[in-house]
């Protein structure tokens, strides 16, 4: 087909079908690579205004969503924490960096806990939309360095503020280090992504499907359904990874799964979920390391077979 009307795709990732790839063989022979992202953010009351999108639906001040928004970080985050801690679950945590200065006490009982540390740009009020690449490289790299300054840990994974990039954010992320993005929702197992420098750089499956804002504020969906979701997602990809791995990531926001009415749906999911043997509970960074490791190669080469 002509490209004269522009880009027909993304150019970031090649058409591969989901049947006949080379198998995933998790550690410990696990059919499911499962996962949590807490998504610990911080929104500025009034931020610097975007013309390409408003932070707030109403005029600011909207004391009503940035309350709503301060209740994760003053009484949500402790009730996720103490579920995920019942179940040995690890978060990995897509992290607004500014939380560090801000509220450097959560960031503290997420150390403690050996949870990871992956970046979400620095404000959830911040978009990367409108930005040159010099102001999204400095961005990018100012929040790697804030997680390592305050964790001790390398940042490994990207998810954009507000979900907001540009053509070259998985470029200078590459770029800057890192190995694996969030912002793709194209798969239910890892897949490499084409980078402009050429490095080893990968998709990690990141479910909107499953993110409880999603569900909760787009989709208007009760928590008894939404927990009956994640038992039935978990369900299918624990019965296609008897024969390759795939890969179940649960999104979360500490204002919204963590409200009294609605904590409970997700914990008996969870129990569900770390109930069943064959089952990795592990971290973003962990699943993509394992896959460059171990599978990456099988798969370019893979992929350049299928194109012929």
């Amino acid at each position: 087909m002509s490209d004269v009307a522009g880009k027909e795709d993304p150019g970031l990732f090649d058409y591969w079908p989901y049947e006949n790839r080379p198998k995933i063989e998790w550690p410990g022979g696990a059919r499911v690579a499962f996962w949590v992202a807490p998504n610990i953010e911080f929104y500025e009351l009034d931020p610097a205004v975007n013309p390409h999108r408003k932070a707030w639906p109403r005029p600011v001040p909207d004391i009503n969503g940035y309350g709503t928004r301060d209740y994760g970080n003053r009484v949500g985050h402790m009730r996720m924490m103490q579920v995920l801690d019942k179940y040995n679950v690890r978060g990995s945590i897509s992290l607004s960096t500014a939380l560090c200065d801000h509220h450097p006490e959560i960031i503290e009982l997420c150390k403690e806990r050996d949870w990871e540390f992956f970046s979400h740009g620095i404000y959830n009020t911040r978009y990367t939309y409108g930005m040159d690449e010099a102001q999204e490289r400095a961005m990018i790299e100012d929040a790697m360095e804030t997680i390592y300054k305050h964790t001790g840990q390398q940042c490994s994974g990207y998810l954009a503020p507000a979900l907001t990039h540009t053509e070259i954010t998985m470029d200078l992320f590459a770029e800057a280090g890192g190995i694996y993005t969030c912002d793709l929702f194209h798969d239910d197992q890892p897949t490499p992504v084409h980078v402009r420098g050429g490095q080893k750089f990968i998709s990690v499956p990141y479910s909107l499907e499953m993110n409880d804002t999603i569900v909760y504020v787009v989709n208007k969906i009760e928590p008894r359904r939404y927990g009956e979701m994640i038992k039935a997602n978990f369900d299918r990809l624990y019965e296609e990874g008897k024969e390759n791995g795939v890969v179940m990531c649960v999104p979360l926001h500490a204002y919204q799964v963590s409200h009294p009415h609605r904590l409970k749906a997700f914990e008996e999911a969870l129990e569900y979920i770390t109930g069943h043997s064959d089952v990795w509970v592990t971290t973003g960074r962990e699943i993509a390391e394992y896959y460059i490791d171990n599978c990456y190669n099988d798969a370019v080469a893979d992929i350049a077979a299928k194109a012929g």
